[in-house]
């Protein structure tokens, strides 16, 4: 690679002076990832709970069945209701809303359909939902009778015994919140149509427009090889992405052997 890690650093994209930098695509990508991690955190585990603790027994194969039909989903079709539906909806709601208040300073403005890094970020806590949520589905109903008998022991209330056995399956929750991360990460399709592909100066803002690491490389990869260094860039975009998996793969398993 011509750059060396410089090309970490820099910002522009410009083919025609063969100029590569993917910073906004790896900033792109952490954001979003990000969002979409905590939004992802309270629905998967409320769902979770709903599922198991909450809804009578004749219902939650019902629920379970709607959840595992969502991970199933296409991610194409994810990305056209993000970007027909999802998008516009969050930019009228939300986005020009928070910009009324004069804060798109701070957070960008949002432009045509909605799309931006704040609009995949919603599509992915969506997506990443399912996933987590089955993961912590088994970890609550794996918990040992005898841990159960002991909280019923207590005279807690149910709401109480749910915060009990939530604490005790930490590392499961854990475990699925990096499963879900990863795919967050990595996720093209979905995202390419709702994050705006676009490289601004204000690429730091959610509401405006971006990349993520994945995008980039679905959005420039066919005009590659029309370049000479393109492709070596794409691939060293593509590695970071190698890299930030396997970083969070380790921390999952540093993490499972502590406890």
């Amino acid at each position: 690679m011509r750059d060396g890690f410089s090309i970490v650093l820099k910002t522009s994209w410009n083919p025609v002076k063969e100029d590569y930098g993917i910073l906004p695509a790896i900033v792109g990508t952490i954001i979003s990832a990000s969002i979409a991690l905590a939004l992802a955190l309270v629905l998967s585990v409320s769902t979770s709970v709903l599922i198991v603790e909450v809804l009578p027994r004749r219902l939650r194969s019902l629920a379970e069945v709607l959840v595992d039909l969502a991970a199933a989903i296409p991610s194409v079709i994810y990305g056209l209701w993000g970007l027909y539906i999802l998008s516009p909806f969050l930019k009228e709601f939300v986005m020009d809303r928070v910009v009324e208040l004069g804060l798109g300073g701070i957070f960008g403005y949002p432009r045509g359909l909605g799309t931006s890094i704040f609009s995949a970020s919603i599509l992915l806590s969506i997506m990443i939902t399912p996933f987590a949520a089955s993961i912590i589905r088994v970890g609550l109903r794996s918990i040992p009778i005898h841990i159960k008998e002991v909280l019923a022991s207590l005279a807690l209330t149910k709401w109480e015994v749910i915060v009990m056995e939530l604490k005790y399956i930490r590392r499961t929750i854990f475990t699925a919140l990096a499963v879900a991360y990863g795919r967050a990460v990595g996720e093209t399709a979905a995202v390419a149509m709702v994050v705006g592909n676009t490289l601004t100066t204000d690429f730091f803002k959610v509401f405006s427009p971006g990349y993520t690491i994945s995008s980039l490389i679905a959005d420039q990869y066919p005009n590659a090889e029309a370049y000479t260094y393109m492709v070596s860039a794409l691939f060293t975009a593509g590695l970071f992405l190698f890299m930030l998996s396997l970083v969070i793969n380790v921390l999952v398993m540093i993490y499972g052997e502590k406890r």
